[in-house]
């Protein structure tokens, strides 16, 4: 049995995202219970050139809700990027979840020769599905997760590995 476009995003968009929900708790309970200021998690940088945290966030979400409406042909919800603090990102966590739970694995039938083009700053690229998911939305997606979990960790929010792996 080879493994479907479907199989290959939404249930693993889905897992990671629920994972981030659950980061998302114990930071504002860090936060809670230390004193600390949410504001410093959500404004949060690597580097002053790198976006903060909340931009980690948005840009996972819209990677997510993006890659699986265009695998299936679908317009994706757009979200205004208004959301500051840590509640307001995890309710749009929720909104992403329930829009990829709407997806069926027939919506991706023929998805990897589907072509995909994005607009970016640099100009308009455009791939196979396949080449898309594997190249550009996967790396994405965790880049900017992984990004939002280093962030967290190096504000003192106490996260390990299976905190971003999450439950099994």
């Amino acid at each position: 049995m080879s493994l479907s476009m479907y199989q290959a995003s939404v249930p693993t968009f889905v897992r990671q995202l629920q994972a981030l929900s659950v980061i998302l708790d114990k930071a504002l309970a860090h936060a809670q219970s230390t004193g600390l200021d949410p504001a410093q998690l959500t404004t949060a940088r690597l580097a002053p050139d790198m976006l903060p945290f909340t931009n980690q966030i948005f840009i996972a979400t819209d990677t997510a809700k993006g890659c699986a409406a265009r695998l299936a042909g679908v317009e994706a919800p757009v979200f205004a990027d208004s959301e500051t603090t840590l509640p307001e990102l995890q309710a749009r966590i929720g909104k992403t979840l329930d829009f990829l739970k709407t997806f069926r694995p027939e919506q991706f039938d023929g998805s990897e020769e589907r072509t995909v083009t994005l607009k970016l700053r640099s100009g308009e690229v455009s791939f196979t599905g396949l080449n898309y998911l594997q190249t550009f939305a996967m790396p994405n997606f965790f880049f900017h997760v992984t990004t939002a979990y280093g962030l967290l960790r190096q504000q003192g929010v106490p996260l390990g590995k299976l905190d971003f792996l999450g439950p099994r």
